[in-house]
This record gives C-alpha cells, structure tokens and sequence, in this order.
C-alpha cells in the first residue's frame, strides 16, 4: 500500500513568498504552485500537486479567480514547465510567482484504492495503534522511495513514512490515519 502515491511533490507548508492554502475557494483544489518563470516568454516552473494528468494542455486552471487554458506542458524530473494562455512575457508569468494553480475537486479522476491526493491528508488525525494521538498531517514531502507525512503534534514535528510498515489505515470519512510505531519514529 503507497497511501500518497499519487500525491508526488514535496511540501505544502507555507514559505516566503508563497500564498497561504487559505485563499483557496472551496470547492476547488491546488493541484500545482508557481514556483518561478522560465525563459522570456511566460512560461512557468511549478511544483505539482496532484498527478500531471490534470495540468496537461487544454485543461483549465484557474489562478486568483482568473482561469487560464495551460497551452502546454513538460514533466522536468519533481517539477513541471507550464506555459498559460495570456501569459506571454517574463513579467506576467513572474507576477504569478508563488501562486496556486486550482481546479474544481469535481473535475478530479477517482483514485484507484489505497491512493489518495496530498489535499485528503493534510489536516487528517493520527494515531497509533496503541491509542496515541500523535498529531494531524500538516505536510507530504515525497522522498525517492516513499512519500513521509509530517504530523505536528505533542511530540512536535514528526515525519511518518508512508509505507505498508508503518501505515496500518488510511480512512479519510473518518479523518484519521492509523499507524504502528516502529523503534526510533518517536522522539
């Protein structure tokens, strides 16, 4: 079981010069975020964050409440090159900087079991099969073998790998990750 396995791009959390996750409208989900401008005419380097099927050309995003048709696009390795129809110079395309690419959760394809998207587990609880509550998910980080959740809580930041090992229960209705704690996962 990879329970993030769709969800493969690092960090969620807040950092200078992004925009909070709070100005996301209901409804809609961040699916990617500008990270920097590439080359002189708009193109965009973002960070996935949800799986590159739903930032493929013809496909809408929006931006700010402003939608945009993604013309084209480019896996390079963790990230994406994006180029967004009416952003066709190196200034509109910086002015984006930091900003959440967002589509509607409708719009979102149905995950096979066992994989979730990064927007279902940040926030969720999480315990340990012993009845610990150890925190709630504030982060996804994806490592080159498994993603690890970053749970916040009363033994500050915790990074929880997600693997079969570890991972016991993913139930999103519910809210809660269960886990098994393994020597050395706790401080």
């Amino acid at each position: 079981m990879r329970p993030s396995a769709k969800a493969r791009a690092p960090s969620w959390r807040s950092v200078s010069g992004q925009r909070p996750l709070d100005e996301i409208a209901p409804g809609y989900v961040a699916v990617a975020r500008v990270l920097a401008t590439r080359g002189v005419h708009g193109d965009l380097k973002a960070e996935p964050l949800a799986p590159t099927t739903v930032l493929a050309p013809g496909r809408t995003v929006t931006i700010a409440s402003d939608k945009y048709e993604i013309e084209r696009s480019r896996r390079s390795g963790r990230f994406i090159h994006l180029k967004l129809a009416g952003i066709d110079t190196r200034e509109q395309a910086q002015a984006l900087r930091g900003a959440y690419l967002l589509t509607p959760e409708r719009d979102l394809a149905t995950l096979p079991e066992g994989e979730y998207y990064r927007f279902q587990l940040i926030g969720l609880s999480v315990r340990s099969e012993d009845g610990r509550e150890l925190g709630h998910v504030i982060d996804v980080i994806s490592a080159r073998e498994n993603d690890v959740y970053v749970v916040s809580g009363p033994f500050g930041e915790v990074l929880i790998p997600a693997v079969d090992d570890v991972i016991r229960d993913v139930n999103i209705s519910a809210r809660v990750i269960l886990i098994e704690i393994i020597p050395g996962l706790l401080p």
